[in-house]
């Protein structure tokens, strides 16, 4: 199990929220001064403010201010606040109906100025918003809320980033394009969870995750038999869509201690190969050992070529955490490394059926718009509560999540997944993670896309 230390809710920030509760329809502007005060008080000696005065002593932990908020709907908006940090620059926590919160930068300024506070959900009618100290030490005056505007329609690539993509993969891609924005894949991973989620609610996820882990030449000389393609084909043929991943077993060096032993070999914790040394050179042996394991996963995947399978292909996943040896030498190695794997079964191995999806979210680890087709985060946030790499020209995926999404608030934040794949045991079947009852809501939305409903889906693009 992979579990991601970023926490990743939808993709922007989730608030929302005095003595009197204002409707919120249009623009509207909530004077602090109005709201209520906790540990706070009026002032009026900084010159600029609007109202009556403005809101200072944010000095303790507890000080705050609370706005209340009428709302006809369940709609985003877009908070801005106006504040002056005299006392250099500060952060405030914002805090939406007593529970989800957000951290807002202010810049040092000898005056108000109008700083965003993201964008935040109101639940239709009553919503608090607080303003709590944090650094402290700035003035309030007022808060504006906006109602967000559509998301603008996206502009994906036309084709796959492999030139030589076959019929299989570009129709997959093509329908992939076709629904984005509009629905969400369902996923698993796995498909021993896939049919345990069909006997929970009836439905069946539209895409199954597998792992090549076991086809690691480090774990196969130790007894492992790998058995995800034979599953991938088998969801493949009910209709379904394949994604695949790879813990990839260090090629060597794996310490196989009581604490790390042999087969949690892809932890950086485990295994003392090094990326960076081992792809310095063509002619050292590490470099060997890395070709041998991807032309030994390049077998796997041509069984699904020729299959007819295409492949949402995500190798080299959570690098930037440096928690698994592929990222444990920052990101010029492991993007190294992609470059590799992305030649060696393209070009050597004319592995055409499968579309590359790129798993970590800071700019400095891109390997570049040239070997990614799609982009993607894992989020463990509990809750079923992305990143602007592809400048919207790549579409986004939650390639592993720790609790399913829920479909009105992806719909309301307009975030535009275009799967979910929650992680197996001990995620899709806890209670605390994903209940029956969640499941049953998510499997029977509209918004959401099960087997059933995907079948076909190489003519429907």
């Amino acid at each position: 199990m992979t579990r991601a230390l970023k926490s990743i809710l939808l993709g922007i920030a989730a608030l929302a929220v005095g003595t009197h509760a204002v409707p919120c329809q249009g623009p509207r502007t909530y004077q602090a001064e109005d709201a209520v005060l906790t540990g706070t008080h009026i002032d009026t000696a900084q010159p600029g403010y609007t109202g009556s005065g403005y809101v200072t002593g944010f000095d303790q932990s507890s000080d705050k201010i609370t706005f209340k908020i009428n709302s006809p709907s369940t709609r985003l908006y877009d908070l801005s606040i106006r504040v002056a940090a005299i006392y250099g620059e500060k952060r405030t926590t914002v805090v939406l109906n007593g529970a989800s919160s957000s951290e807002v930068y202010f810049p040092a300024s000898d005056s108000f100025i109008t700083v965003s506070g993201g964008q935040v959900l109101l639940n239709e009618g009553a919503n608090t918003l607080d303003i709590v100290s944090n650094w402290g030490w700035y003035l309030i005056d007022s808060i504006t809320l906006t109602p967000s505007a559509p998301r603008a329609a996206h502009n994906i690539n036309p084709n796959p980033v492999n030139p030589a993509a076959n019929a299989d993969a570009k129709a997959l891609y093509n329908y992939l394009k076709s629904i984005y924005g509009k629905k969400i894949l369902s996923g698993q991973q796995e498909l021993s969870w896939a049919n345990w989620i069909s006997q929970q609610t009836g439905k069946t996820p539209a895409l199954v995750s597998v792992d090549l882990m076991d086809y690691s030449p480090s774990r196969v000389e130790r007894g492992t038999v790998g058995t995800a393609v034979e599953e991938a084909i088998q969801h493949h043929e009910r209709g379904g869509i394949v994604s695949v991943l790879w813990h990839w077993n260090a090629p060597t060096g794996l310490y196989d201690t009581e604490e790390n032993r042999w087969w949690s070999g892809f932890y950086t914790r485990a295994t003392d190969f090094d990326v960076e040394q081992a792809l310095s050179s063509t002619t050292n042996a590490n470099y060997t050992l890395i070709i041998r394991d991807i032309d030994a996963i390049a077998v796997q995947l041509k069984r699904l070529q020729d299959a007819g399978v295409p492949v949402l292909f995500r190798p080299l996943h959570e690098a930037e955490g440096g928690w698994f040896w592929w990222g444990a030498k920052g990101p010029e190695p492991c993007k190294k490394l992609w470059n590799l794997l992305y030649d060696r079964l393209t070009n050597y191995h004319q592995l055409n059926n499968l579309l590359w999806v790129w798993n970590s979210i800071l700019p400095e680890w891109y390997p570049g718009d040239d070997t990614v087709d799609i982009l993607s985060a894992d989020v463990y946030a509990q809750g079923n509560g992305l990143v602007e790499l592809g400048q919207d020209k790549k579409m986004i995926a939650a390639t592993e999540v720790g609790a399913a999404p829920l479909p009105d608030l992806l719909q309301a934040y307009q975030v535009h997944w275009l799967w979910f794949a929650v992680w197996s045991d001990g995620f899709i079947n806890n209670a605390e993670w994903n209940s029956l009852e969640t499941l049953q809501t998510i499997y029977n939305h509209d918004y959401v896309l099960t087997l059933d409903e995907i079948q076909g889906w190489r003519n429907s693009a």
